[in-house]
């Protein structure tokens, strides 16, 4: 999917490529052929009358010009998506493809009900989700298949926060729940604390993970050092740990338990309560798209309810 554009799709292809180093990268990104995609860059150079790229072995590599022209198109980019946001407002229309990328629990929880609402509200808009990592929905935003990420923060290695290409809107702060077998001895309980579960066996993600780190470092606001007895790196499959007795683990509030069997989710009190915050990023300009605005305003009502009725709906 390829959004209707005013700036030169060969340009968005350079882009694409500078993010993303290689041709064969760049084409899997846009969807392009690595033919295509070459043709577009030796286009646009000619058409250009720059030398944008140069051979590095046998790849290629952005010139100073190259990375230059990249850089500078950000602003130019920037204000053709608000131009196009306020035009569509204006007019009181929306765009006829719309993009959402996001992680697996955001993709089953949050974006797959977005496109449902946004399918029965605008049965003309074609609607596409891509499951994808937060590294991913940047270089997805970026080639413009998708028009709004969500991801976890934390777990985000670009630095978008400090990246002037994306605009980013909090949709909530997950707390990690503790799930427990249900024969466990605090399994009655309303709340639980991490100091009272120190001792357990812990399930959680290999060191050099996000998730391992938001582990430790809760653990580590409360003076206390877990018992690390298993590893898990899906959610599903840390849950099925628990459910066979093999030990506890946190479990964010936006992942479901899926009617698993002999697990109980109870949320933390006390300090160094974990959480992980998620946000919605979009192209810089774009925020006030109608369509980004009613899918905003459907995810933040949606994690809310989430935050709110979770715990209820899995007793």
């Amino acid at each position: 999917m390829h959004n209707e554009c005013m700036i030169d799709s060969r340009l968005t292809t350079l882009r694409v490529f500078a993010r993303s180093g290689t041709v064969a990268a760049t084409a899997e990104l846009t969807g392009y052929s690595p033919s295509a995609v070459s043709a577009q860059l030796r286009e646009l150079q000619r058409g250009l009358g720059m030398q944008l790229l140069t051979k590095d072995g046998r790849g290629l590599r952005l010139t100073a010009t190259g990375r230059f022209l990249v850089t500078g198109s950000d602003a130019m980019i920037a204000e053709w998506e608000r131009l196009r946001a306020a035009a569509l407002d204006a007019g009181g229309q929306v765009q006829s493809n719309f993009g959402l990328a996001g992680f697996s629990s955001a993709a089953a929880q949050l974006l797959a009900p977005l496109a449902a609402t946004l399918r029965l509200g605008h049965p003309m808009v074609e609607v596409q989700v891509l499951e994808a990592n937060p590294a991913r929905c940047f270089d997805l935003l970026v080639a413009e298949r998708v028009d709004l990420a969500v991801i976890v923060a934390m777990q985000s290695d670009t630095h978008a926060d400090e990246d002037h290409r994306f605009e980013q809107t909090t949709l909530l702060n997950d707390p990690l729940d503790v799930i427990l077998p249900s024969d466990h001895r605090l399994a009655t309980r309303k709340t639980v604390t991490l100091e009272e579960l120190a001792t357990d066996p812990w399930i959680t993600e290999a060191p050099g993970s996000a998730y391992h780190a938001l582990f430790v470092a809760a653990f580590t606001a409360v003076g206390v050092t877990p018992r690390i007895a298993h590893e898990a790196v899906e959610w599903e499959t840390q849950i099925a740990f628990v459910g066979a007795g093999l030990g506890v683990g946190l479990l964010p509030r936006l992942a479901t338990l899926r009617s698993a069997e002999n697990v109980v989710r109870l949320p933390l009190s006390g300090r160094g309560n974990p959480s992980r915050r998620i946000v919605a990023a979009v192209r810089k300009g774009s925020l006030d798209s109608p369509l980004i605005k009613d899918s905003l305003a459907i995810l933040q009502a949606r994690a809310k309810r989430i935050l709110t009725e979770r715990l209820e709906d899995e007793l």
